[in-house]
């Protein structure tokens, strides 16, 4: 049986003594907001209509007495000044009433001396009804892991209470980080009633004197109702995460001029031999840049592929390059098992034997149905070659799924299926979303075939997926597939069940998301805002992961064009997508200072002036690219170019959104689409020359029928910025 701390104990005595008397309060919405001083600690008190109260220490000054010297207030805003022997304190809060309603409060610490903040102690607790002793019940959904945001969403299980989704901005605390050599990973955790952010011990270093320094910027978001189940929480974290992101402040999303990192990336893929290895004289892409040992991989030459052929049928050009790939698939196939297979039959005697997964007959079960499912796009696109062992070894992927009961484990045997790794971590479980991305398979064969077995399989596949909560996501691109499968299956079906499944994957990726900018050690050099782990507890971001998650949430919200989509997920994806095309440059190791990039290498060789991108970006106290320089990952901009860029008919200039655009139509002098987002924020439309010292021809931008003006640019480019979910006319002469 679990105890109270006496922390918590304290906090509950100290919010039941009949003395304790408020310094503000405002209606907040549904809640009472109330702020107190009292003793060591300045506090911040959310209270529902029902009683319950969620208490935030935005100040502690231990074994310290407060005293308030100032404090302004404004509507929906105060500030309070506060002295202690130590140091001097600034807190604002800002309030944000609204149908969700949401607070900040940031505090600024000003030392009398250098000054260390050691053994911090959590800074939320719930507490039952004003003069009801005792702590509240409660739950909690997720904390933070690792580099992920700093939020914790939990619901305080009283009478008339509600849940709350507690986001501190960690983006705010890098110079506290850098001068005391710390990471904002790992601070938003705990174990119920002691939950919330914990200021992260000094290492080698302390706050000087007399300089200012945010050690506290939380943001709180609060719900009148608890979640009910999974669905509830899924959409419930979703508006939650979008009342606090308008008032989050964000870096300046930067315009990458994508079509040159592509020719300088499709140049050096080609010429590259560190990329290659050979086989009885054919060539293969390396997993890694000068990785000789590894045998070549289905899913490697795939991954590049497929991004490969996006990029030839926008751009109309020859590329050997997609040939060369598509002749060496065949090879993958093991007669035998009468399926394609992860190693190349024929290098199969150079894997290591050293890992689990590098032994010639063992199975990563999602590595199994990756492929298959771009073997199937590529049958789409009429490439018929290999359509007899496709459809023997989805007979095979379907043996596999119904062993495991569509609960798959991390490894296997690929002859016996005897499980070698049934859970990733002792009462983990396995690989939980690939019943999703078996699905996406089983779906496109169907949309092929119109096999009912197919359907049938995808549905149960599907419904498998229920009952993981947040801890659904295994990989991020397995569950970012998740989500269009289970989106489509409720197109198909009309059953509700599977769309909310694809709402619950959607949640697991923004509850993976590192949505706060690193700006300490070499993170200084780089952006991490809005990127997306690969892992539930990876320590680095990865690129193929992000570049097939940004893939999957377009094909995501060009499925949603049909459906109710809920405002928030309109807010979020699409900044999502917006931030990917800021951060995905600084994969490549020639967009870093080479102080940023590893010297040691896990795999292979990292070469500086390679565009290939590196596996990992990583926390700013480490070096990035320690993994390796991963040539499956080089399709990130081929894939990126055709989503992002627009020829305008008949002129030799590009249009570029860093918001989707979908529904394209045109006539003479004139494009219509449709653009992605919510009407709350807003994308951005560039015009842009292909040839030197061209000019514009004389243009109109409509959005609906409101013209938008347009903001010529140093580089030649013409601006226009817009509200999301629009229908865009363009017309020119």
């Amino acid at each position: 049986m679990k105890g109270v701390t006496p922390q918590a104990l304290a906090v509950d005595e100290l919010f039941n003594h009949p003395e304790l008397k408020e310094i503000f309060y405002q209606q907040l919405g549904f809640c009472h907001c109330y702020v107190y001083c009292k003793n060591d600690a300045l506090w911040i008190a959310a209270e529902w209509a029902g009683g319950a109260r969620v208490t935030f220490r935005a100040v502690y000054a231990p074994h310290d007495s407060i005293t308030v010297t100032k404090t302004v207030k404004k509507k929906n805003q105060a500030a309070f000044h506060l002295q202690t022997i130590a140091a001097a304190y600034t807190v604002t809060l800002d309030l944000y009433p609204g149908t969700v309603p949401c607070f900040r409060c940031q505090t600024t610490v000003t030392p009398r001396a250098t000054l260390s903040f050691n053994h911090w102690p959590r800074d939320i607790t719930a507490l039952k009804k004003s003069g009801e002793k005792g702590i509240a019940a409660g739950t909690v959904y997720f904390t933070q892991q690792g580099l992920q945001t700093g939020m914790i969403y939990f619901s305080v299980n009283e009478p008339g209470s509600g849940a709350v989704l507690y986001l501190q901005h960690l983006s705010s605390l890098n110079h506290y980080c850098e001068q005391t050599k710390t990471s904002a990973g790992h601070t938003v955790g705990g174990d119920w009633p002691d939950i919330g952010f914990a200021l992260p011990a000094p290492k080698d270093g302390a706050l000087p004197a007399g300089k200012p320094c945010v050690i506290s910027d939380t943001f709180i978001s609060l719900t009148a109702q608890p979640p009910a189940n999974e669905t509830e929480q899924s959409l419930q974290l979703m508006e939650l995460l979008a009342a606090i992101y308008p008032h989050l402040p964000k870096p300046e999303a930067q315009y990458r001029h994508w079509p040159d990192i592509q020719e300088r990336t499709h140049r050096h893929l080609e010429r590259g031999a560190g990329n290659w290895c050979q086989v009885a004289g054919n060539p293969y892409l390396n997993a890694y840049v000068c990785d000789y040992k590894t045998p070549p991989e289905l899913m490697v030459q795939l991954a590049v592929l497929l991004p490969l052929r996006d990029y030839q049928q926008w751009s109309k050009e020859e590329m050997p390059l997609v040939e060369d790939l598509l002749n060496i698939i065949p090879d993958f196939y093991d007669e035998e098992l009468k399926t394609f297979v992860r190693w190349l039959p024929a290098a199969q005697h150079r894997l290591s034997l050293e890992e689990e997964h590098k032994h010639p007959l063992i199975m990563d079960s999602w590595y199994l149905h990756h492929p298959l499912l771009n073997l199937l796009r590529l049958l789409k696109q009429g490439h018929k070659a290999v359509r007899n062992q496709l459809f023997t070894s989805l007979d095979f992927a379907i043996k596999v799924a119904r062993h495991f009961a569509y609960q798959w484990p991390v490894f296997y045997k690929m002859d016996t299926l005897e499980v070698i790794k049934s859970e990733t971590a002792p009462g983990k479980g396995g690989e939980k979303d690939v019943g999703g991305l078996y699905a996406e398979v089983m779906l496109a064969a169907w949309e092929i075939t119109q096999k009912e077995l197919y359907l049938e399989e995808a549905k149960a596949a599907c419904l498998s997926l229920q009952q993981k909560g947040f801890t659904l996501l295994y990989q991020a691109n397995n569950t970012a597939f998740s989500a269009c499968a289970a989106l489509k299956l409720f197109l198909i079906t009309k059953e509700e069940t599977f769309r909310d499944i694809s709402y619950l994957c959607i949640a697991n990726l923004f509850k993976n998301m590192w949505l706060w900018e690193c700006d300490y050690g070499y993170g200084k050099h780089y952006s991490t805002f809005f990127a997306i782990f690969p892992l539930q507890n990876a320590p680095y971001t990865a690129v193929y992961e992000e570049a097939e998650c940004f893939s999957a949430l377009h094909y995501y919200l060009q499925l949603a064009e049909k459906t109710d989509l809920p405002p928030a997920f309109r807010v979020l994806v699409p900044e999502f997508i917006r931030y990917y095309l800021h951060r995905a440059v600084y994969y490549y190791p020639p967009a870093l200072p080479a102080e940023c990039l590893a010297t040691t290498i896990k795999t292979g060789e990292l070469a500086r002036n390679l565009w290939i991108p590196v596996e990992d970006l990583r926390d700013g106290w480490e070096q990035s690219g320690s993994v390796g320089q991963e040539v499956y990952g080089a399709g990130l901009c081929f894939s990126l170019v055709p989503r992002h860029y627009h020829l305008l008919p008949g002129t030799s200039w590009l249009l570029f959104s860093d918001y989707p655009l979908s529904g394209f139509t045109d006539s003479a002098n004139t494009i219509s689409f449709t653009l992605a987002g919510h009407k709350s924020m807003h994308a951005h439309l560039r015009l842009i020359p292909q040839k030197e010292n061209e000019s514009l021809p004389s243009l109109q931008v409509l959005a609906g029928k409101t013209a938008i003006e347009g903001s010529p640019r140093d580089d030649g480019h013409l601006l226009f910025r817009l509200p999301g979910d629009q229908q865009v006319t363009i017309l020119w002469t």
